[in-house]
């Protein structure tokens, strides 16, 4: 393999000479026009503005949106963005094992492939759908944005149970950089800094940030992350005009001791990957009612598995096991915004997408040595139509259409629409509709060696619909409750033993159902207290088992979808003193649910568990009352102890505990 700069290199030239569109921010328009896109002069309140459910920030929607700020969770020590979804309704996180082991968010019941990730608007999933969760900090976010239903409409692919869209955090006014430390148990510490500002025009953020840890096992589990992002905002003729540019760069390196059911057995397995996003988005008032966006992007991954030998007599199962691979996603999308009067927005946009993976892997084992590799790419071209209805008289509306041609599927449309009415007393209600689809992967397509893709695939696609009704209750109490109800079709399933001696592995041949129920509540007191709760019902079964009937199917007819629990629940509690600190718990109820374990043959069920976490923060001196801030944090993660495995035969996390220092200064 090559070194680690040549890989760096080779992902640097990647972004700077593949750059093309994908959706970003966008500036306050002019007159009574709506505001597009993810641009914010301030934190975005829920209540007031969203942005990734439309595109085009709006005082109401039609689809179920929740927004998490960045500063509230690094508050309570919240420190990777997957423990931040852990409140979010509707959200199952599981985490494989130890700090920076695979992790999978599963929203609605659908599958981890189907929700569609962005960063400021880049999309960072891979082909097909595939993101891992365990590498993405808060260090420099700004706010995150999840949408729940099918959004496909506006995204394409991916985007079949939802988005979740990460923008990092923009600067403004004077000068200043802070910098923070911490550590604590398994050997963990962290280090980060930051420089936000403006001039002029022109606003920037730059942070770099790194993490480290021995991880839980007793050997072979070291985990470091290195993580560069900024932003870098131009506004040169009174918010006519915009140019905004993003980056976001990431080092991973993971230590793995188990094998596939566990067993801590490896002294020197270990993954690796390096991604990095480049996104440009260009906006125009060409008049106060007619705007045009051109947004560029590029996403490159560079990343594999190695596992050699841990000695001469390591000749069982997969002793000698190395694979790589690079990742190209690069877009471009061009959208014009049309401001009508009675507050109607009427988006119509185009995109191209080029997708490439090149991939290479071989073992050697007790079955005898195998390899396998693929270099293959496509395209995929869209065009799509949006109308919005504002909030007018409280009734707000929303309808759109997709039509996606692509090299390997042909074409494929999409719909959606939904509407919202809310009453002077406070009481909302809304109902949606849509449906979305999911692409297949390079690998189902066309691997070859011990497996044989299909090149004849079809998207994997789902209808869904949902109906909600909320209180709010004088500015401070929110209540909230929605159903959802979800039809997966034409799911993608692996057979080992196809219908011939050169037939595919892949098929689609599978189908499951997901509802369930949505209910939510917020309080906030004069005296700082502020209170959380959510709570999740969701049933899901299969419909059509596909090929496998064993006790390890992955789908088994009429069972739970796996790894999904029936009921899920989050409460947070927190305090704040204002200008000097708060103090924060938050307790995660996990349910039962369903997994396959590998090494007994069979499914089974994992118990629940409750998971409390307790953190704190105190200001020993506040930057507003000069140009210094100091301030003392620490965060008691699994407070009680809790000994659970998320996956089978992977043991998580026990009680750790994290201290740290925080420093800035106004330049």
């Amino acid at each position: 393999m090559k070194s680690r700069s040549h890989r760096a290199a080779r992902i640097a030239l990647a972004l700077v000479s593949g750059l093309v569109p994908v959706g970003l921010a966008a500036q306050a328009p002019p007159a009574q026009a709506p505001q597009d896109t993810t641009k914010q002069k301030r934190p975005v309140v829920l209540k007031e503005v969203v942005v990734t459910a439309t595109r085009v920030a709006v005082p109401a929607v039609t689809a179920s949106v929740t927004v998490l700020q960045g500063d509230a969770l690094r508050a309570r020590g919240v420190e990777y963005v997957l423990d931040a979804l852990r409140d979010v309704p509707g959200a199952a996180v599981v985490q494989t094992g130890s700090f920076g082991g695979l992790t999978s968010l599963y929203l609605r019941g659908g599958n981890s492939n189907f929700v569609r990730v962005l960063i400021d608007g880049v999309p960072v999933n891979d082909p097909g759908g595939a993101f891992d969760f365990a590498n993405l900090t808060t260090e420099n976010v700004d706010r995150i944005e999840i949408v729940r239903g099918p959004a496909s409409v506006l995204y394409g692919s991916d985007a079949v149970t939802g988005v979740v869209q990460i923008f990092t955090r923009r600067g403004g006014g004077e000068s200043r950089a802070t910098a923070s430390v911490r550590g604590g148990t398994y050997g963990t510490s962290t280090i980060d800094a930051a420089l936000l500002g403006g001039a002029g025009p022109a606003t920037y953020s730059v942070d770099l940030a790194q993490v480290t840890t021995d991880g839980i096992y007793a050997f072979n589990n070291q985990y470091r992350h290195t993580q560069l992002s900024g932003l870098i905002d131009l506004e040169p003729d009174d918010r006519r005009t915009e140019a905004r540019l993003s980056l976001h760069y990431s080092d991973d390196n993971y230590h793995v001791p188990t094998n596939g059911t566990g067993q801590v057995v490896d002294r020197n397995a270990f993954q690796f990957a390096e991604k990095a996003t480049l996104g440009l988005e260009l906006g125009r008032f060409f008049s106060p009612r007619v705007e045009g966006r051109l947004v560029l992007a590029s996403n490159a991954t560079d990343g594999g598995f190695d596992n050699q030998q841990d000695g001469p007599s390591d000749t069982l199962g997969f002793y000698a096991d190395q694979s790589v691979n690079a990742i190209r996603r690069r877009s471009a999308e061009g959208r014009v915004n049309f401001y009508l009067p009675q507050s109607v927005v009427v988006t119509t946009g185009a995109q191209i997408e080029q997708e490439k993976e090149r991939s290479f892997d071989e073992s050697q084992s007790q079955f005898g040595p195998s390899s396998g590799s693929f270099d293959v790419r496509r395209a995929n071209r869209a065009a799509y139509v949006q109308a919005l209805r504002g909030a007018v008289r409280g009734l707000a509306v929303n309808l759109g259409v997709r039509l996606d041609d692509n090299d390997a599927f042909g074409t494929f449309v999409t719909s959606r629409g939904g509407v919202a009415y809310r009453l002077a007393s406070g009481t909302g209600v809304h109902a949606a509709f849509g449906t979305g689809f999911r692409e297949p992967t390079f690998f189902e397509n066309y691997a070859h060696g011990f497996v044989t893709g299909n090149p004849n695939l079809h998207p994997e696609r789902s209808r869904s619909w949902e109906a909600g009704i909320e209180q709010q209750l004088g500015g401070r109490l929110s209540l909230s409750a929605t159903y959802f109800n979800q039809r997966f079709r034409d799911l993608i399933d692996y057979t080992a033993s196809p219908p011939g001696p050169s037939a595919p592995n892949y098929f689609n041949v599978t189908a499951a159902d997901a509802d369930g129920v949505e209910v939510a509540t917020h309080a906030a007191t004069p005296i700082g207290v502020s209170v959380g709760v959510s709570y999740t019902y969701l049933r899901t079964r299969v419909t059509n088992p596909g090929f496998d009937t064993s006790e390890t199917a992955l789908f088994a007819w009429g069972e739970r979808l796996l790894r999904r629990p029936t009921h899920s629940a989050s409460l947070r509690i927190g305090y704040s003193v204002a200008g000097r600190g708060s103090v924060n718990a938050a307790a995660s109820y996990v349910g039962d649910r369903d997994d396959l374990d590998f090494a007994a043959g069979k499914r089974v069920s994992l118990p629940s568990y409750t998971i409390i976490d307790l953190a704190a923060e105190y200001d020993l001196v506040a930057l507003d009352r000069g140009r210094r801030a100091l301030a003392l944090s620490a965060r008691l993660n699994n407070a009680l102890d809790e000994q659970y495995a998320a996956v089978v035969g992977f043991r998580s996390p026990g009680r750790s505990l994290l201290i740290g220092v925080r420093v800035g200064y106004g330049l």
